[in-house]
């Protein structure tokens, strides 16, 4: 990343749609495209972010007009066909054309696995993912099949030092599944005897 000159920081937000951070006195320059998350690194400090808000904005802005269902509705084939195929199914129905029911695609980036990511087909491949020494990132998106809906859930760290002390992993609708504790499972096991 270049530091910027603060006086540049207006222009290159009106002109490349980015934004400018200061960080230590200079201006950095962060992109919002698909290329931003490209070479994202998952760090110990960080946490799930949740992108509800920001659907719930598009969805607004669609239903007021603002935006056509060609703007909303563009996924690409790719993500179609994993919907499709490997997607969780959805009790809620889609909020563009309100007749299909949506899936949930979880995608997983990280050191070792492919530059696209990897989707995963079943809870136990995220679980395997989630349960390696090496950090990675886990997306979730959101997908019509009827209509190419689609938008970003959630993303959440996993593996590494998020291994153990989350101690939980996450299945593709969303739902967090806790192992249960030792002194739970100690308690089981006396009870059965």
């Amino acid at each position: 990343m270049r530091p910027l000159p603060a006086s540049a920081s207006k222009a290159c937000v009106a002109l490349s749609g980015r934004l400018d951070l200061r960080a230590g006195g200079t201006l950095i320059r962060m992109g919002f495209g698909p290329s931003a998350l490209r070479g994202f690194s998952v760090s110990s400090t960080g946490g799930r972010v949740e992108y509800r808000l920001a659907r719930n904005a598009v969805v607004r802005e669609f239903r007021k007009g603002r935006l056509s269902r060609l703007e909303v509705c563009d996924a690409h084939p790719e993500l179609l066909r994993a919907a499709r195929n490997v997607g969780v199914p959805l009790a809620e129905d889609c909020p563009i054309c309100e007749e299909t029911s949506m899936v949930h695609v979880t995608y997983v980036f990280g050191p070792r696995l492919p530059a696209n990511g990897r989707c995963t087909s079943s809870p136990q491949e995220l679980a395997r993912l989630c349960g390696r020494a090496d950090e990675v990132a886990c997306y979730v998106v959101e997908v019509c099949p009827g209509c190419a809906w689609n938008h970003l859930v959630r993303m959440y760290p996993a593996g590494g030092c998020h291994r153990g002390a989350a101690g939980h992993t996450e299945d593709g609708g969303g739902q967090v599944r806790r192992p249960p504790s030792p002194v739970r499972q100690h308690r089981r096991t006396r009870r059965l005897r």
